[in-house]
């Protein structure tokens, strides 16, 4: 007798396991892991940050496109409100000129001390350039609160003296400031109406002869049209109208050749090319001096009426 098994349904397979993701750390998550605060802090600072910048850019924008009026007003003030005015202004540049002198400036406008966006940059740079010292200047802001102000000085090349006053000057004659006769300082000294104007052609006629250069006092401008130099020894040189640098070139080769310098002469003349005219003190007469054979320049002697040569006139 058979039997009929009844087989029950196969069993089930297990389901396969999901695959998990890992997550990946960036390393800029790892940075923000290792700092002393939390993601949340770091979030709230971040999202502060952006909204004033963008807060500072829309302001700036505004008053750069001009809103006029009560709008562009209200603008400045509200960013004053929030923390946008001048608190400090830092000055660069500065060697010889009073610093508080721009500090002035820059103060000027009782607006810069409410907000920093109604600052008139240009305003303040022009009036900097009001000032003798100041070659040049830039002015910028630094949010939140701070103005910079860069300047180039202008640098000291002689002292003029007009009429009893002396004063400081660059090389291209702008005056700088006044300066006290016990407190003059170690720069050639130009003498004369118009002769501040000159400097730049003083210089280039020192240039010429450099050994001379450290051996010249003082140079007056005659006649608004040539140079007398006077030297530490007490002599004065009258040079010509034309070809000045080529006459100091030839004095300067004369002297030496053979020292004329402190050699008891008071005056020489070589308005003359073709002539060297020196005189001694109390003499009406002016003496040739003796040069070497090669040199081809004609002295000659002459003599000078009593008063103009005498007295360092024009003859």
């Amino acid at each position: 007798m058979s039997r009929t098994i009844k087989r029950g349904p196969p069993p089930k397979r297990p389901a396969p396991r999901r695959k998990v993701a890992v997550k990946k750390v960036s390393v800029m998550d790892r940075v923000i892991g290792m700092l002393p605060v939390s993601e949340e802090t770091l979030k709230k600072l971040a999202t502060w940050s952006i909204l004033g910048a963008g807060a500072a850019v829309a302001i700036a924008g505004a008053v750069w496109i001009g809103i006029p009026g009560m709008i562009g007003g209200a603008v400045a003030e509200g960013a004053g409100r929030a923390g946008f005015k001048v608190d400090q202004i830092e000055v660069t540049g500065l060697k010889r000129m009073d610093r508080m002198s721009v500090y002035a400036v820059a103060l000027e406008d009782k607006q810069n001390q409410t907000s920093m966006l109604s600052v008139d940059l240009e305003s303040i740079r022009q009036k900097l350039l009001r000032y003798g010292w100041i070659s040049d200047a830039h002015v910028s802001r630094r949010l939140p609160n701070t103005l910079l102000v860069d300047i180039v000085e202008r640098t000291p090349a002689a002292v003029w003296q007009d009429n009893g006053q002396l004063t400081l000057i660059d090389a291209a004659g702008v005056l700088l400031e006044p300066v006290q006769p016990d407190a003059i300082p170690n720069l050639p000294l130009v003498i004369g109406p118009g002769a501040d104007r000159q400097e730049a052609s003083y210089q280039t006629l020192l240039a010429a002869a450099p050994a001379l250069r450290p051996r010249v006092k003082a140079a007056t401008w005659v006649g608004n049209r040539r140079w007398d130099l006077t030297f530490e020894s007490g002599e004065t040189l009258a040079l010509p109208e034309d070809g000045a640098p080529r006459a100091l070139v030839k004095f300067a080769e004369l002297d030496g050749s053979r020292p004329l310098l402190g050699r008891g002469w008071i005056r020489f003349d070589m308005r003359d090319p073709t002539k060297l005219v020196a005189r001694k003190p109390g003499a009406s007469l002016a003496h040739s001096v003796d040069v070497p054979a090669q040199d081809t320049t004609s002295m000659k002697t002459r003599s000078e009426t009593a008063g103009a040569a005498a007295t360092g006139e024009e003859v």
